[in-house]
């Protein structure tokens, strides 16, 4: 008897998973719930574990091939018996296409959520719309992620007119931003035949594609040569598309941070007896919290021309990984104490670091802070996490000199930058907010 092992559906939104590793070779023993393999997808990293015990008989999909959710990735049962290993993916025959998946709602993706690698499809010239219900602009439209949609509706490109070379059609993020760098945009309505050819407009510029800017090496440069990770690859694009999408603005703010030492030095004790360890991230947590509760902009998305003001605060951790980066989100932070936000992010950036997170802990956040200071970096300006309109950097929080009702003290200061998005958040009001996280970080009260 024999178990078919499927790529698993990692998320309501996502269709296809990429497989990094396997963790076993054929002919290798498995114990039910054991890790078998590692999957790259949309929305995270995860390791897959065996749906039986038994023998590892045949690996059907090798590492680097994406795949549809669903498909049979490798046969686990009982024997010695093996199947030679999947073929490379330049070799392996294509996956047949999976049927049409339900329509996909309007979610938020995070840093981490991230698109399938990259490719370079020219700009074509835009087809006839189809009329009928189910035509193949529903059926791309329907497999295209809300991503996808939010850069189409961006930059007045209908879905239709691009070429998907995602499964069954889909137009992948790859897809539409190659066809906006190429000029690319929604078809104007045909001019009548007699009307006089009109005048020629103004010189625009048009982004070069990523082809013709990218460097070439020769075989005797003093280089090496290295594919960039999955996650890389869509962590470049993801970056790249908020840098599109949004108006980056960023201003920075000096914080005095003395009283957040004098609160974890009182209280970190007591936080290890319960099995907490008590950092800076989650008294900063809820200083952001209070502040985003006085600016509720700050913790909104634009969706197309409306504000969408989320209830919910959800606050997303950057977290380095040896391979990547990756946000996991702490939901409902505005009703946690602080005992609680120190839980969740031990937790989260834990289980980010073991490829232990789900989907769901990755998505719907409504704003991130990020910190580069736990390398010793001063202050960073981060790149907005889509489809957020702000980012808080942390810098380094350590000893300075400064001066106090004319004399010099010793203080715990940090520079705190805030990137926001100017089409929606003006730079006076990003200063206020900033001016009444530094009043809250100053007078910190757990």
């Amino acid at each position: 008897m024999s178990t078919d092992v499927i790529m698993p559906q990692m998320g309501e939104s996502i269709a296809e998973g990429t497989i990094v590793k396997w963790l076993k070779a054929v002919g290798d023993k498995v114990v039910r719930d054991e890790p078998l393999f590692e999957i790259s997808t949309d929305k995270v990293d995860a390791e897959i574990p065996s749906p039986a015990s038994g023998v590892l008989l045949e690996i059907k999909v090798g590492e680097g091939q994406t795949v549809a959710i669903n498909t049979v990735v490798a046969i686990v049962g009982e024997g010695a018996g093996a199947s030679a290993p999947a073929p490379s993916p330049a070799e392996a025959a294509p996956t047949p296409a999976p049927a049409p998946a339900p329509p996909i709602p309007a979610a938020e993706i995070p840093v981490s959520a991230l698109a399938p690698p990259p490719t370079a499809p020219s700009a074509p010239a835009a087809p006839a719309r189809p009329a009928a219900s189910g035509s193949v602009e529903e059926l791309r439209r329907t497999r295209s992620s809300p991503l996808v949609r939010r850069i189409a509706e961006e930059h007045g490109v209908e879905i239709s007119s691009v070429n998907g070379t995602g499964i069954s059609g889909r137009v992948t993020k790859s897809d539409i931003l190659a066809f906006v760098a190429a000029g690319g945009a929604k078809s104007a309505p045909a001019a009548p035949a007699a009307a006089p050819a009109p005048a020629p407009a103004a010189a625009t510029y048009t982004p070069a594609a990523p082809e013709a800017v990218r460097p070439t090496f020769k075989e005797g440069d003093r280089v090496r040569i290295e594919p960039m990770s999955i996650m890389r690859r869509r962590i470049a694009e993801n970056m790249v598309a908020s840098r599109r999408i949004s108006a980056h603005v960023n201003t920075i703010f000096e914080m005095d941070c003395t009283k957040l030492v004098e609160v974890r030095n009182k209280l970190k004790g007591q936080f290890e007896a319960d099995g907490a360890k008590l950092s800076y991230t989650p008294m900063i947590i809820k200083a952001v919290v209070e502040s985003l509760k006085a600016f509720p902009v700050l913790n909104a998305a634009i969706q197309g021309d409306d504000v969408v003001y989320k209830q919910d605060i959800n606050i997303g951790i950057a977290v380095a990984l040896d391979w990547g980066l990756i946000v996991p989100v702490i939901k409902g932070a505005d009703e946690q104490s602080l005992l609680g936000l120190s839980r969740s992010v031990g937790d989260l950036a834990e289980r980010a670091r073991t490829k232990r997170l789900k989907p769901e802990e990755v998505q719907d956040g409504t704003f991130t802070i990020t910190n580069p200071g736990i390398y010793g970096g001063l202050f960073g300006t981060p790149i907005i996490n889509q489809p957020q309109v702000a980012i808080l950097g942390v810098g380094a929080i350590e000893k300075r000199p400064v001066v106090i009702n004319d004399a010099i003290a010793i203080r715990t200061m940090s520079f705190f930058s805030l990137s926001f998005d100017h089409r929606l958040i003006d730079g006076a009001v990003a200063d206020q907010f900033m001016a009444h996280l530094k009043t809250t970080l100053a007078n910190f009260a757990a």
